[in-house]
């Protein structure tokens, strides 16, 4: 009896002390990764063993959406479990867009995820894109965030500089090693928090323009640039989950895996339409997979309609950790679903913004866009190619030169043209060609009566007046 209780007691030691009590929390953000991109979504030539992996042993999520098809927003929302008109950034912050798109950041009022968790005895860290404000006093280790390494904004707006904590280290940056990088760190911190609760927000560069690989991964892939960067973004989570099982982790750990809006040219919409900055499901719809070993059934895939504020609402959930106030979550917890088929949706519609205004309502079948949407234009030159005044310099922007343009367009550029309240269906129509409010005006009358509720609590936001870029 003696020998084994000694047997248990050095069990007991070898173990992380928090091990059966509150779970680890880390989540991957992903830049600009479409809802086609990875293999278990079905790319068939980018090759992501690792996020397949993650997602054969944990739950894969089909309708899942960005309430903005673009960085800033969701970036809010994830950080605040609020929609982005709620929690004032409905426009991307960006240090080279003039004095109003410099100045912009995450309300002080606005109480962000790694507070919480902060408040409640976790280490926290933060490593890779921030965009919620990148002067003092706005930047992750000003917001609840032990630490904090990475590029404040994009790595495509000058200046592209990485920050420690608050100070510049590295400028210009050798995008080519950044994912590397950037995992180190993660890394790094999984280890130096073993022993007590923490919270990883790893907010991966890749795949944003401008795409970039280390030489173990450049022009290795049968996808071109962007195929290397997502395959090398595949290697990163790849690292994480391999960290967390060899020190005894993995299954007090929650991750959770997901990209902030839709593709950008060279990527892939999965058959739907448009792309990343467009009000169409290809600006919307990203990969969303959840792994937990023990609490999250392996190998199931859900189609409830969720969106990013979710994530927010289900780490409280399963962390314990309450909000200091009574403010409104539009997040609901995606346990239930996550565990079970059977489980309720957390939303019988969610909402998609056009800038500072809600744009489209959808359910699980049907997509009203009450305002026209929005499909990015850029201005081809001579060659037929758009010149992008962020594209790699050799010299403030250190990337490969041979970035995707507009011949690489991710998604379906068909279909009837943008107008105002137009009804697709997207249960038999996914790639919304065939606008069919007329011949469903009870769906259009149903979805518009929810649009006007929400839209009540929507305020007037000043959108920012950018000038035009200037190196």
């Amino acid at each position: 009896m003696k020998t084994l209780l000694l047997a248990l007691l050095s069990l007991a030691f070898s173990m992380p002390c928090h091990a059966a009590g509150r779970p680890n929390i880390v989540v991957i953000l992903a830049d600009d990764l479409g809802y086609g991109d990875l293999g278990c979504y079905g790319h068939v030539k980018i090759k992501t063993p690792n996020l397949d992996r993650m997602a054969a042993e944990g739950a894969r999520l089909t309708q899942f959406n960005c309430p903005a098809p673009f960085c800033a927003p969701t970036r809010a929302a994830l950080m605040t479990g609020r929609y982005p008109f709620r929690c004032g950034m409905t426009q991307n912050p960006a240090p080279d867009g003039g004095p109003e798109a410099d100045a912009l950041h995450l309300p002080e009022k606005e109480t962000t995820l790694a507070q919480v968790l902060k408040a409640a005895g976790y280490a926290t860290a933060m490593v890779g894109k921030w965009h919620l404000g990148h002067k003092a006093g706005f930047l992750p280790t000003d917001r609840g965030f032990d630490e904090y390494y990475g590029i404040p904004y994009s790595n495509d707006m000058r200046p592209v500089q990485v920050l420690e904590g608050t100070q510049v280290i590295e400028y210009p940056v050798v995008q080519a090693t950044l994912t590397r990088r950037y995992t180190e760190r993660a890394l790094g911190f999984i280890e130096r928090s073993k022993d007590q609760p923490f919270l990883l927000y790893l907010a991966e560069a890749m795949p944003h323009k401008p795409l970039a690989a280390s030489e173990a991964f450049y022009k290795k892939s049968e996808a071109g640039l962007y195929g290397d960067a997502v395959e090398e973004l595949d290697w990163s989570v790849g690292q994480v989950l391999a960290k967390l099982k060899e020190l005894g982790l993995d299954e007090n750990t929650l991750v959770l895996f997901t990209s902030d809006n839709g593709a950008w040219f060279g990527g892939s919409s999965g058959g739907l339409r448009g792309m990343k900055s467009a009000q169409w499901e290809g600006g919307y719809r990203v990969p969303m997979i959840a792994r937990w070993p023990g609490q999250i059934p392996a190998g199931q895939v859900r189609d409830q309609l969720a969106i990013t504020m979710d994530l927010f609402a289900t780490v409280l959930d399963v962390t314990g950790a309450k909000m200091p106030d009574d403010r409104a979550l539009d997040g609901r917890s995606l346990m239930p679903v996550l565990k079970s088929a059977e489980a309720k949706p957390p939303h019988e519609y969610i909402f998609g913004h056009l800038n500072s205004k809600l744009g489209n309502v959808r359910d699980v079948r049907w997509k009203l866009h009450v305002l026209p949407a929005t499909q990015i234009k850029l201005k081809p030159g001579a060659d037929g190619k758009w010149l992008d005044p962020r594209a790699p310099d050799g010299v403030t922007i250190l990337a490969p030169y041979e970035q995707y343009n507009l011949d690489a367009f991710p998604g379906l550029n068909t279909g009837d043209a943008a107008a105002k309240m137009q009804l697709f269906d997207l249960q038999n129509d996914p790639g919304e060609q065939h606008d069919v409010a007329a011949k469903h005006p009870e769906e259009v009358k149903r979805l518009m009566a929810v649009y006007e509720q929400m839209n009540k609590d929507v305020p007037v936001i000043h959108e920012v007046k950018r000038p035009p870029y200037k190196k």
